[in-house]
């Protein structure tokens, strides 16, 4: 009877990394209310206020919260008209129950 040695697998430190980030900068979730969802990572997670976009500063298709708690930032975003990326993502999020983007430094990713 013949002993086979398999080759060893290469560590997780020599494989080669696909996406090649250098860190992320927020991950935005798209939610049919963002205020509701910030008021809930705060006060049962412990996230704190970090800003605020919506018609008040300026933009008049959607509502989006900051909030951070140490180097973990969220972005949560509602859309506030029907004919947008931001609502189109939602509705085909709601068929999969799912949907996030990452934003990334220099690129954007959509994570479905």
């Amino acid at each position: 009877m013949e002993t086979t040695i398999a080759a060893p697998k290469a560590s997780p430190a020599e494989q080669t990394d696909f996406l090649l980030l250098q860190g992320t900068d927020y991950v935005e979730f798209y939610v049919g209310n963002a205020k509701q969802a910030a008021h809930y990572y705060k006060t049962a997670f412990g996230f704190q206020s970090l800003a605020y976009l919506g018609p008040e500063t300026g933009t008049k298709d959607r509502v989006s919260y900051a909030i951070r708690q140490n180097k973990l930032t969220f972005l949560l975003t509602t859309p506030l008209r029907l004919n947008n990326p931001t609502a189109d993502h939602i509705r085909v999020a709601w068929r999969w129950r799912e949907g996030a983007r990452a934003q990334s430094r220099g690129r954007d990713f959509r994570l479905h």
